[in-house]
């Protein structure tokens, strides 16, 4: 009964610490560069202006993922079918192939959309 417990509240402070460890650096690490004068332009320098929206990436590879879920689906029951392999390595093995490659395939578009913008 304590084990569960005990692993959600561990999980709770190491999750809290890693938040403050990064948010408290972050903030010493900005009072440190104004107090030596740097720009505040600085702390946002890793966004572009012509970048696209986030929407559109986590949509395009939403898209992908449920395309890739259903032809895993597809892919697993063809197998099952064709090739008698059993049920449950035959469609969770090709779901997961297939929504991996979905997502792969969803990398490579978001990072040749993002190179058209710039």
């Amino acid at each position: 009964m304590a084990g569960p417990v005990f692993v959600f509240i561990s999980l709770f402070i190491v999750i809290f610490g890693i938040c403050y460890l990064y948010f408290s650096t972050r903030n010493k690490e900005r009072l440190a560069l104004i107090e030596k004068g740097a720009d505040a332009s600085i702390f946002v320098k890793g966004k572009r202006e012509h970048a696209p929206p986030v929407w559109k990436i986590l949509i395009l590879n939403l898209a992908l993922l449920l395309m890739g879920i259903g032809a895993g689906i597809i892919i697993g029951g063809v197998l099952r079918s064709t090739f008698n392999v059993q049920w449950d390595v035959a469609t969770f093995g090709s779901i997961f192939l297939m929504a991996g490659t979905g997502l792969l395939i969803g990398f490579f578009l978001t990072k040749k959309m993002d190179k058209e913008e710039s």
